[in-house]
């Protein structure tokens, strides 16, 4: 068969949205509202990948906490993944439903541990009928050495306590902390069993975070991912369980009868759950997720900074192009697109969302922040960190290893020869959170200049030209020497 009329295929830099006639007065009119899946609205339309260099459960809390959401990556055990997922969950909440917990039996050893695993700074103690017996904090065990004294011994008993009824409100809280200058409220039932708990930080936090995406209950938006194997029922619900908000099936290509099975089996099972699939590059891949009842569907194949698909594996469509071809059936069918990879600074943030795009899903530009896993290195007297494609040889070595299986050396032969991605260092950033407000700022910015008070009018009023190799190099400084 003979190849005929090749397309053209387009990515980021290849373009420049045209400036319009626009009535914006000030970039602060601009809302960046966007749904990251047909029942989930952000407040900025920016995602973090589902890598395990880019998100657990500190970058989906800083995600969350500025309006966009994080999709906590699941090359770990089901055990890990949700407890990452409850990290996020209890991060910051007017009522925790189901606050941690200590036997009243238990030692400081214990206490201490628990505090440690859980992340938190206070556990409430409690008999065998889960009766509130007294609360114990780190302040409690700061300096005491004998790791087998009993708890009794150090806590505050229930007498000391203030308490409070599950059915508090959050100026009801404010009140009670200031009048009694404490820092955690436990609530109890009319039986003194314990029922939550309020902290007063919890309560600064929310003040400091308005912009946070929550969901009905308060708590910070996550989203998680599973993949299509065996045991992705049991990951799921054991996510779901620990409070995710969404579910991604995250997989290189998804347009596949499998990944379009288990999407649908996914909704059979746990019924409105959010589902994400992809990946995807065409529109019969987005129109073929999206109908097996997938509530976005990510966009992109090979534009990742770290992924070799197209270079390995031939395969691919250049991000914007593909972003374009994809845009028609995601309004068609309401269906939110998450375009994934390829996303270098925020011009291309503002292009992709300008192309068709609900949200735009971030890897390489926060691998380098300090809420990515892993620990940043010093090269040449420059930070980095480390960043690695899923599909790399390192990345497919350790999910293995770390899902607690017997990796053969055959095995290790078939990673090096069919791995589709590359390990690298990317500049040391810092905090995210500065990151993530530049980039809105960018947004809002390139918004005003399309005459586009939200995403909506973004996608009606944007119109691309393309440039020239010549164009390209206009775009960025030259004729300069740029002092760094």
């Amino acid at each position: 068969m003979v190849v005929k009329n090749i397309e053209k295929g387009l990515t980021f830099d290849d373009v420049l949205l045209v400036p319009q006639r626009s009535s914006v007065h000030s970039r602060k009119e601009v809302s960046t509202e966007s749904f990251f899946t047909k029942g989930i609205q952000l407040n900025i339309p920016i995602v973090s990948s589902a890598m395990d260099t880019v998100t657990e459960a500190e970058m989906a809390i800083t995600m969350a906490r500025h309006g966009g959401i994080g999709v906590v990556h699941r090359f770990m055990p089901i055990e890990k993944q949700a407890q990452e997922v409850q990290r996020v969950k209890r991060a910051e909440n007017i009522i925790i439903e189901r606050p941690y917990t200590l036997p009243l039996k238990s030692t400081v050893g214990r206490a201490r541990a628990l505090m440690e695993e859980y992340g938190v700074g206070g556990l409430l103690v409690v008999d065998e009928d889960g009766k509130l017996r007294g609360l114990v904090t780190k302040r409690d065990i700061l300096f005491e050495e004998n790791n087998d004294r009993p708890i009794t011994e150090v806590m505050t008993p229930r007498e000391r306590l203030v308490v409070s009824s599950g059915r508090i409100t959050l100026e009801e809280a404010r009140e009670i902390f200031k009048k009694h200058k404490v820092e955690k409220l436990p609530l109890v039932d009319e039986e003194d069993r314990v029922v939550g708990l309020v902290t007063a930080k919890d309560i600064m936090i929310k003040s400091m975070y308005p912009n946070a995406a929550r969901d009905r209950k308060g708590r910070l938006l996550v989203a998680a991912a599973i993949g299509i194997k065996e045991g992705y029922l049991e990951r799921a619900k054991a996510l779901l369980d620990a409070g995710a908000d969404a579910l991604v099936v995250d997989v290189a290509h998804g347009h596949t009868d499998e990944v379009i099975r288990v999407v649908r089996k996914l909704k059979e099972t746990f019924g409105d759950v959010q589902v994400v699939a992809g990946n995807v590059a065409t529109p019969e891949g987005f129109e073929d997720l999206a109908s097996a009842g997938a509530d976005a569907v990510k966009v992109g194949i090979g534009p990742g900074a770290v992924c070799t698909t197209r270079i390995v594996a031939g395969v691919g469509v250049p991000q914007l192009t593909a972003i374009l071809n994809c845009a028609e059936k995601s309004f068609d069918l309401g269906v939110p697109m998450i375009a994934d990879g390829g996303i270098r600074n925020s011009g291309d943030l503002v292009k992709a969302l300008a192309a068709g795009a609900s949200t735009v899903m971030l890897g390489s530009l926060l691998a380098g922040t300090d809420e990515s896993p892993g620990t940043t290195i010093s090269r040449g007297g420059r930070k980095y960190k480390v960043y690695r494609g899923m599909a790399s040889f390192y990345a497919m070595l350790a999910r293995e290893v770390k899902e607690g299986k017997q990796v053969e050396l055959d095995s290790v032969a078939d990673y090096a020869y069919t791995s589709e991605g590359v390990e690298a260092y990317v500049p040391y950033r810092g905090s995210a959170s500065e990151l993530l407000k530049q980039l809105v700022a960018a947004l809002r910015a390139g918004m005003s200049y399309c005459g586009a008070r939200n995403i909506r009018e973004l996608w009606d009023k944007a119109k691309f030209i393309s440039i020239s190799e010549a164009g390209i190099k206009e775009s960025y400084p030259h004729d300069v020497e740029v002092i760094e």
